[in-house]
């Protein structure tokens, strides 16, 4: 895989905050890996996403344009396939650029500037997410709410991860694939698992590192429910779960 150009492992996770890395600072979590790719290489101070919804982060990444540009405004908005993305741009370059795991590209282009992807989305691509924007009081029962905190707990497989076993998987073969052929293009491959995001379950194996006891509770004292933001006084109702302590 001789080149000019480096060859790019790109590792994506989902809903991972920089809060709940010991390389930020906390103390308890237990991430050897990423703790030692963080002390041989360079850790970002300040890096934010443009948006807090999954579709609309992922296409500003590729775009590095702002959503409002690309009319990116929640999950069932339409990534349009004549927008230039950086798998483009590398492709532009001579990259051979591979997609495995997560992206949540709306639309019929589920390829957008990555000449393969080695698995299927773990997210539909049509617009079943679209808000309804009449009815906005009202919140549908499958969407995020607190069922996801109070069903956290050790299991033997789920569909997340199975996902992101088989996103491992192919991009581990990927690789020595790619280091066998007979081309000597450079490689972008873009790794992009749905962990940690919800549903908060995981192998005893990993769920057992942890004692609750050694967990520390939130530093913020809790706000009283009139002094909520609208959304978060919704999830302090929502699926008749009663009051819990927002921080």
């Amino acid at each position: 895989m001789g080149s000019e150009y480096p060859n790019i492992l790109f590792i994506m996770t989902d809903q991972l905050t920089a809060r709940a890395l010991p390389f930020y600072g906390h103390p308890t979590v237990k991430t050897p890996h990423l703790f030692a790719m963080a002390e041989s290489g360079v850790v970002f101070e300040n890096a934010y996403c443009n948006s807090p919804l999954c579709a609309p982060s992922r296409a500003s990444m590729m775009t590095g344009q702002l959503p409002s540009r690309i009319g990116a405004f929640d999950n069932a908005a339409p990534f349009a396939a004549d927008v230039p993305t950086l798998a483009h741009h590398l492709r532009a370059q001579g990259y051979h650029t591979c997609l495995s795991g997560k992206m949540h590209f709306v639309g019929p282009d589920q390829l957008h500037g990555f000449e393969e992807r080695l698995t299927t989305d773990i997210y539909p691509s049509d617009f079943g997410w679209t808000p309804d924007w009449e009815n906005f009081e009202t919140r549908p029962s499958w969407y995020h709410n607190m069922l996801s905190v109070v069903q956290a707990g050790p299991c033997q497989t789920s569909n997340q991860l199975d996902f992101d076993e088989e996103v491992a998987f192919q991009s581990t073969r990927k690789i020595f694939d790619l280091a066998r052929r007979p081309d000597d293009r450079p490689f972008f491959l873009l790794a992009s698992f749905t962990h940690p995001h919800d549903p908060f379950a995981i192998t005893p194996e990993y769920w057992n590192r942890y004692d609750p006891a050694e967990i520390d509770d939130p530093a913020v004292p809790p706000l009283p429910v009139d002094r909520l933001d609208p959304h978060s006084r919704r999830l302090h109702y929502v699926c008749a779960m009663g009051r819990y302590a927002q921080t």
